[in-house]
């Protein structure tokens, strides 16, 4: 049941696994595209629109061999949040995701390493012309229930400043990179965002960043020229979710806090309203798992995150297995609690 007095207009942003998993639980709370095509009635909803505004700096593994080969943007990031939202994620949704055997020998050769929904994306970028109209035909193919769009459907490059002062370039040679990113810069830093984009924003009721990767999937989407202006400027409840866990190079023991900081150091100033935090205990065998990677639970600092002028909402938001996901159900149920709640007084 909604606890909202009319559907919400919802934009995610963000990038990678985080806005892909979070996407699935918001898909929920949208009407199914099913039901809207028959007289059976008004289906009841909480989203009355969902709108994905997805990073496209990413130029490696498949997504980087098609941005080289045939200079399109990167498509990997864009296909998880199709799938993510398809209206029925089985046959067409695992097809879209089907990735090509790699060669024995590991070369980089063929379709090895590539997925098909890539390579959907790319014929489509090369009949129409358009990365951010190819995105809209596959979204259409697949049944999405939300729209995507790029966060510039320009060919962007990132560039980091590290704790030592050397520069690195390209996503791929920052992550890998042993150093601790000080500072993000985009090139060209004047990269519009798409009109669609802003008009989201600026129609939104709940606008969320997160999870994701702090430099790579959530602070690149906010270098584009103008977004970060539009977040301001908007009167919506916006919502960061912070990690469950630090990551390497890009918040390697920054606190809950910390993260906020980082972000407002790359946008001039607060966007944010509330900051969802997980506080629930995470199992120690995988806790113990991750540090080995050198990744450790990311501290909830409260009274820091106040200070800031950010509301903290905590609360046990983490699905184990395997991995540490967020259990986007939880998620997408709080923040569909805090869109009709509003901003705090």
């Amino acid at each position: 049941m909604c606890s909202t007095e009319r559907p919400l207009r919802v934009v995610a942003i963000g990038g990678g696994t985080g806005l892909s998993t979070l996407l699935r639980g918001l898909k929920h709370f949208t009407k199914p595209l099913a039901a809207a095509a028959t007289d059976t009635g008004p289906t009841p909803a909480c989203i009355a629109q969902l709108t994905a505004v997805v990073t496209v700096t990413d130029d490696g593994g498949s997504s980087g061999r098609l941005r080289r080969d045939l200079r399109m943007l990167p498509p990997g990031d864009v296909r998880n949040c199709i799938a993510a939202l398809s209206e029925d994620e089985s046959l067409l949704s695992h097809l879209f995701q089907f990735r090509f055997p790699e060669a024995e020998d590991g070369q980089e050769t063929g379709l090895g390493g590539h997925s098909f929904g890539n390579l959907f994306l790319a014929a489509l970028t090369h009949i129409t012309g358009d990365f951010s109209q190819a995105v809209q035909m596959s979204s259409q193919v697949l049944a999405a229930r939300g729209q995507i769009f790029p966060a510039t459907n320009t060919d962007v490059h990132l560039s980091a400043v590290m704790n030592d002062g050397t520069i690195v370039e390209g996503e791929t040679n920052i992550t890998a990179s042993q150093k601790t990113i000080r500072e993000l810069h985009m090139r060209p830093a004047d990269a519009p965002p798409m009109p669609q984009t802003l008009r989201a924003i600026a129609e939104a009721d709940l606008i969320t960043l997160g999870p994701g990767s702090l430099y790579t999937s959530l602070i690149t989407n906010l270098l584009v020229h103008g977004i970060p202006e539009a977040l301001a400027a908007s009167r919506a409840t916006r919502v960061y979710i912070c990690n469950l866990m630090t990551q390497a190079n890009e918040s390697l023991g920054l606190t809950a806090s910390q993260h906020l900081s980082r972000i407002q150091d790359h946008t001039g100033g607060r966007i944010f309203d509330y900051a969802l935090i997980n506080d629930a205990p995470l199992s120690p065998d995988l806790v113990e798992r991750y540090a080995r990677e050198g990744q450790t639970p990311i501290l909830p600092d409260l009274e820091a995150v106040r200070a800031l002028n950010v509301t903290p909402i905590t609360g046990n938001f983490v699905r184990e297995g395997q991995v540490l996901r967020h259990d986007y159900d939880r998620l997408a149920e709080t923040l569909i609690d805090l869109g009709g709640r509003g901003r705090p007084r």
